[in-house]
């Protein structure tokens, strides 16, 4: 949050997890258990807009891998 114009604006981290899922995290801090760095770090709105462009399928990655294989 940007307090006064002198106050930085926070700098965000994509992290992504084992199932495929994106959030953000600040950048700052050490990754929370479980999560990776997502390859993206800026502004909150430039990870959000990271995360909208890349995670493009909202379905954790064991349940695609289920029905994958639920069509063989």
């Amino acid at each position: 949050m940007k307090i006064n114009d002198k106050e930085p604006e926070a700098v965000y981290k994509v992290v992504v997890n084992h199932e495929g899922q994106y959030s953000i995290w600040p950048a700052e801090r050490e990754n929370p258990i479980g999560w990776s760095d997502g390859g993206k770090s800026g502004s909150k709105a430039e990870c959000l807009a990271h995360i909208k462009e890349v995670w493009t399928d909202m379905r954790p990655v064991t349940l695609r891998n289920k029905m994958e294989q639920g069509k063989e």
